[in-house]
């Protein structure tokens, strides 16, 4: 089994409260709307009390276009990708040169070269070094890439792999649209970097063991979530279905997984949820009849950063982790959602 041996996350510097982006985005749509307090009700309603923006507020007004945007991410993104890379690396007490592959995760911007190729650059990584950038799976991707992972160390098991989610949502912002949506959007997303160290199971590292994954996919549902892509840039699309389709599907989803497994819910311990929103956490509590306490790791990091796409869950891995003296033998699972509409679920072992 694969192990997750190092952690490290990286946000930006500029840090505004719900309430200062909440007066930019008034002074921004507020004349658009026979009811401006409709824009703040939305924001708050998100249960956010402040995101890290890749630039500095007043930046965003001189981004003349998708190109702009695309290389505000680049440049952002290597940045904050380098210092979660070389965090998750002290973590594990590992070097650039150890690492056999890496996955690289985004939905927020595109490169080619991509991000993780530029990186290569910058951090003295072998040049027989593996890369898999993988773009599209949204929020589920954090979840979904150390799966992706785990499986190639699981032919591999001398080797270390490397997982890197960058997003920088706020780069995605469409100034003129003023739907629902991206109104919703604008409130609940935030800009961040995560990095995960796994390593085979020839090698003696602390951590968890990734035990078992799986995908699920459900089809005809392209239009719960995801991005129209226009000269632009990225347009959201974002159902009010999301919630319904978590409460609906999720918990049958875990129950066959774990089944699998020879496990049941209440074996679980540890609840590691990507925190998409207040309603989609509810819908997890109600669907898997699970006390709000079990999800407080996630709670606290959509008020304290907001949702971060992909890198969110690994953040709440990493306070996992952090704060918990988790006793050997105690079984985890991580929880994505994503465009496609899909899941991923990861269960993990201490």
């Amino acid at each position: 089994m694969a192990r997750i041996a190092g952690i490290g996350s990286a946000l930006p510097a500029h840090y505004y409260g719900q309430d200062e982006l909440m007066a930019e985005f008034t002074r921004l749509w507020g004349h658009r709307f026979h009811n401006p307090a409709r824009l703040e009700q939305i924001h708050r309603n998100v249960l956010v009390d402040g995101r890290h923006l890749a630039l500095p507020l007043e930046a965003y007004e001189r981004l003349d276009g998708f190109g702009a945007a695309n290389d505000a991410f680049i440049g952002c993104a290597l940045d904050l990708g380098q210092r979660a890379v070389e965090r998750a690396l002290a973590a594990a007490n590992l070097e650039p040169q150890d690492v056999d592959a890496i996955y690289f995760v985004s939905v927020t911007g595109v490169a080619a070269p991509s991000v993780d190729a530029r990186l290569m650059n910058r951090l003295p990584f072998r040049s027989d070094l593996k890369r898999v950038p993988i773009f599209g799976l949204g929020c589920v991707a954090g979840a979904a890439g150390i799966a992706r992972a785990a499986d190639y160390l699981a032919g591999h098991p001398g080797e270390v792999a490397l997982l890197l989610s960058v997003e920088l949502c706020s780069l995605t912002l469409q100034r003129e649209d003023v739907s629902i949506q991206n109104i919703i959007g604008s409130g609940l997303f935030g800009d961040g970097a995560a990095a995960v160290a796994l390593v085979g199971s020839e090698h003696r590292a602390p951590g968890p063991t990734v035990v078992a994954n799986r995908s699920v996919f459900y089809p005809q549902t392209e239009d719960v979530m995801g991005w129209n892509v226009s000269e632009g840039g990225f347009q959201i699309v974002l159902s009010g279905d999301v919630p319904s389709v978590a409460r609906d599907r999720i918990r049958g989803d875990v129950d066959a997984f774990l089944a699998s497994q020879g496990l049941e819910l209440d074996e679980i311990s540890l609840m590691i949820c990507h925190p998409g929103g207040p309603k989609v956490l509810e819908a997890f509590e109600q669907a898997l009849e699970r006390p709000r306490e079990d999800f407080a790791v996630t709670w606290t990091s959509l008020r304290e950063v907001g949702n971060l796409s992909s890198a969110s869950v690994l953040m709440v891995l990493e306070q996992t982790l952090r704060k918990r003296d988790v006793p050997p033998g105690t079984l985890g699972l991580m929880i994505s959602m994503g465009p496609g509409f899909c899941s991923e679920l990861v269960l993990l072992r201490w």
